[in-house]
């Protein structure tokens, strides 16, 4: 973590705001005393919503048993 002077970051701010977007944190120190501390906002909010046709959790595995045809019986109690 860097320091920096107050002088420092006023002159510089919108440079430390872009490394700070990328992760950087920075102590603001007055002469040789820390006094602030610069650090990325953490944003917490709704989970992200899955769009149409995106899944939500582990793939779902399908047995080729479903696609095969229904026997001699099953076909009777559809068609009763």
């Amino acid at each position: 973590m860097k320091t920096i002077t107050t002088h420092e970051a006023k002159t510089h701010l919108s440079k430390y705001l872009v490394a700070i977007e990328q992760g950087e944190e920075f102590i603001i120190a007055r002469g040789k005393k820390p006094v602030a501390m610069l650090t990325p906002l953490v944003k917490e909010g709704k989970p992200k919503r899955p769009k149409v046709g995106e899944m939500c959790g582990p793939k779902a595995l399908i047995p080729d048993s479903v696609f095969a045809p229904l026997t001699e019986e099953e076909l009777k109690t559809w068609y009763q």
